[in-house]
């Protein structure tokens, strides 16, 4: 085996070391086992943020012998996503990548992530394919979300709602989001805009679940909506100091 193979491997299972998976979740007891033993044969550290579940989503996630994190209520996917980054960073994560909990992402793709760290990218955004499995809404909130988003922010990244991203540990200062709802995904990218940081995509697999629970039209106007504001009046402080 040459040299530069035997390094390359080596890189990785360090990468795999520094590696965090977080996972945010609401009432997700039919989902939650399966996704759960799914990521755990592709990352040693995992965390679960149950997002105040009222099911039994909390008890079968503690049950699985990873680091589980618990919101009393319901705050939003953007709080339990900043709860879990949050939590990684001060227990010493290198590169973050955060993930859906219903089954929608495949955490065997937690690789594409990898390898594009190992290239030295700061930020990978999964994008799914625009195909005719997308729901036709779903595809159409995306295509402007895009648009408006190239056109405010300078960043190109196609699906912006996407909730399948990595980023490295100094990127996710930088970014770190304040939105508590399914905005916080657009200011991620929002957030990117001034910075220096290296960004990418990779293309994705998506399973197109029956009771889809994500982004609605309601949700993609506030999204919208806050894009507007964040473009005029720029973007609060995250307070990043305080970690």
């Amino acid at each position: 085996m040459g040299t530069m193979v035997v390094e390359k491997i080596n890189q990785k299972k360090k990468l795999l070391d520094d590696l965090w998976v977080i996972l945010p979740g609401h009432n997700e007891e039919n989902n939650i086992k399966d996704v759960l033993l799914s990521v755990k044969k592709y990352a040693k550290n995992i965390v679960f943020v149950d997002d105040g579940s009222t099911d039994s989503t909390y008890k079968i996630s503690t049950s699985m012998d990873i680091i589980v994190l618990s919101h009393i209520t319901n705050l939003g996917k953007g709080s339990a996503l900043r709860t879990g980054c949050d939590f990684a960073l001060k227990n010493g994560a290198k590169y973050i990548v955060v993930m859906d909990s219903d089954g929608q992402h495949r955490p065997e793709e937690i690789k594409l992530f990898i390898d594009k760290f190992l290239e030295g990218y700061d930020v990978v955004f999964g994008c799914r394919k625009f195909n005719k499995d997308m729901p036709f809404v779903m595809k159409t909130g995306n295509y402007g979300l895009h648009k408006f988003s190239s056109l405010f922010f300078k960043v190109d990244v196609k699906d912006t709602q996407s909730g399948y991203r990595a980023f490295t540990s100094s990127a996710y200062k930088q970014i770190r989001w304040l939105s508590s709802d399914y905005s916080m995904e657009s200011e991620m990218i929002a957030r990117l805009h001034k910075k220096n940081l290296k960004y990418c995509s990779v293309k994705i697999s998506t399973i197109y679940l029956d009771d889809y629970k994500g982004t609605t039209v309601i949700n993609g106007v506030i999204i919208l909506t806050n894009m507007f504001l964040w473009k005029l009046f720029g973007l609060a402080d995250n307070k990043i100091e305080e970690l």
